[in-house]
């Protein structure tokens, strides 16, 4: 009798409450520490993207080069790509002059396109089926796009100039509701997980480009004016602390059916 195939453990975590806490936080990281670097430290869109574009590749060449799941390289990673997707997506809004609209398109389809371009190429765009390099360049790039495109589109929704003008509180709570109706479909009906799941990953970037937009913009324009350093600082202790807390254990990839292999 063939002995059951067993699940291996990949190279991302586990998607648990914890993980979304986690995610929500530094994507907020991401764009209080992005803005720290371009508009306090006064270097500017492009430099700034230019400073964390290197970041990036250094923290996610040593993810892709890991054997196995490690909780602060992961999340460092994830961290790397909210500033640069923040930076980035300003540069592209306001140095290129392209709008909030502009942007927000052209984001969405760099977006819809690599993951159409994942699922072509692998058959699949689950988490679960990390297990190839080319998989892991797929997800990496897909969450590149969603951090960028959560900035822009973030943006979009809360400012009043060129924007939808819902302010920074307006915008959070419409796309908590967004993401309250992505967990009520996890629950209560069929729809592919898979789906789901990019789906709430993408909407916790704006959730959090915004929420770090009302704590360090100006009172005047509808934030609260807190230091960006002292927002970025207590966001990342949150955030180790909640690495070291919360469980963190690798998501399962499941054995390969007879057709798969």
């Amino acid at each position: 009798m063939t002995p059951p195939l067993k699940a291996t453990l990949g190279k991302v975590p586990a998607v648990t409450l914890g993980f979304w806490v986690i995610k929500i936080a530094a994507t907020t990281l991401g764009e209080t520490a992005g803005d720290a670097v371009t508009m306090s430290m006064n270097l500017g869109y492009l430099t700034g993207s230019l400073i964390f574009a290197a970041i990036f590749m250094v923290a996610v060449s040593a993810q892709i080069a890991a054997k196995r799941f490690h909780p602060f390289l992961f999340w460092g990673v994830i961290v790397a790509t909210t500033t640069f997707g923040t930076t980035l997506a300003d540069f592209f809004d306001r140095s290129l002059g392209i709008g909030y609209v502009g942007g927000t398109s052209v984001l969405l389809a760099l977006l819809l396109g690599c993951l159409g371009l994942w699922y072509r190429t692998l058959g699949t765009v689950s988490v679960s089926r990390l297990t190839s390099r080319p998989a892991e360049i797929f997800y990496w790039a897909t969450v590149m796009f969603s951090q960028t495109l959560g900035t822009a589109a973030g943006d979009w929704m809360a400012d009043a100039d060129g924007g939808l003008g819902l302010g920074y509180g307006g915008g959070a709570l419409v796309f908590a509701a967004a993401l309250a109706v992505v967990a009520a479909a996890y629950y209560w009906t069929s729809i592919s997980r898979t789906v789901l799941f990019w789906a709430a990953f993408i909407l916790t970037r704006p959730l959090g480009a915004t929420v770090g937009d009302f704590l360090d913009k100006p009172v005047a324009h509808g934030g609260l004016a807190l230091s960006r350093y002292t927002a970025s600082a207590v966001l990342a202790i949150f955030i180790l602390g909640a690495i070291l807390i919360l469980p963190q254990r690798a998501e399962e990839v499941p054995p390969l059916a007879a057709d798969e292999a």
